[in-house]
């Protein structure tokens, strides 16, 4: 397993021209192109901003206003994180071609949808930096610094679940429809839409089980609430914890790796 997982520095030429493939593909025959990255996002801000502000407003407290921009600061890794897990989860199906090569390394599949949604996350950033200055929501410097660290946590975790998605997928066809189920769920079970300083005792306690509750969190307070990093330590503990979860969804991945070429 291990030296699988070594090979994929020697194979960083190959995730790139993945990842610009899928990129390109995304909007291939689409008039405006890459300019959907942009466009996308500021779609999406400006909804949630007619939808919070004219059709349903006073929903939310004072200290998450501008509510629209609250919500953004949590949807956009959100989508990057649901987004990877979906495309990833049928990624060996859709490359079947590629992993019945026998030098192939399948485990790139999944990895590139991954980092192709973390592209797209941060062709949105420019958008919701726009309005936080626009807003005049400052994002302390000395907060910053772990804006890094957590797109860094995000990322292992992510593809660590895309890994055991991807390998189960193949096997399990109906998991895709189970995920997506399972996504809705999760998203609500995230304070995205809410603030974490809402939730009561017990509802505080469940979301602190929840990993993106903590992700989320971290994003929020480093761009939302200036000088309110509180949760580093959560942060540092996921990001241990998201470690040990990739080991074991490579090792899921490394073991059912010989019945991807017969299965897809």
């Amino acid at each position: 397993m291990f030296s699988n997982l070594a090979n994929l520095i020697r194979y960083r030429g190959l995730i790139q021209s993945l990842v610009a493939r899928e990129l390109k593909a995304r909007y291939r025959g689409s008039a405006l192109g890459f300019l959907w990255s942009f466009i996308n996002p500021l779609l999406l801000l400006s909804i949630y901003s007619f939808v919070f502000a004219v059709v349903i407003p006073g929903l939310h407290t004072k200290d998450i206003e501008p509510y629209a921009l609250f919500m953004f600061c949590g949807i956009l890794p959100w989508t990057w994180f649901s987004s990877s897990l979906l495309e990833s989860s049928s990624s060996l199906i859709a490359g079947g071609n590629l992993i019945k090569k026998v030098l192939f390394p399948a485990e790139i599949l999944p990895i590139t949808s991954v980092l192709a949604n973390m592209v797209h996350f941060f062709l949105g950033l420019p958008i919701l930096i726009a309005f936080l200055i626009y807003f005049r929501r400052w994002p302390d410097p000395l907060d910053l610094v772990w804006f890094p660290v957590v797109v860094f946590v995000q990322f292992v975790f992510s593809t660590a679940l895309a890994l055991i998605f991807s390998a189960l997928m193949v096997h399990f066809r109906d998991l895709r429809d189970i995920l997506s189920n399972v996504l809705t769920l999760w998203f609500f079970s995230t304070p995205i839409i809410y603030s974490m300083r809402e939730a009561p005792g017990l509802g505080k306690r469940v979301l602190d089980l929840n990993p993106m509750t903590h992700l989320i969190v971290s994003y929020q307070e480093i761009l939302f609430f200036p000088g309110a990093i509180g949760h580093w330590k959560w942060l540092l503990a996921i990001g241990a914890a998201s470690i040990l979860l990739f080991l074991a969804g490579y090792w899921v991945f490394d073991r059912l790796r010989d019945s991807f070429a017969e299965s897809v």
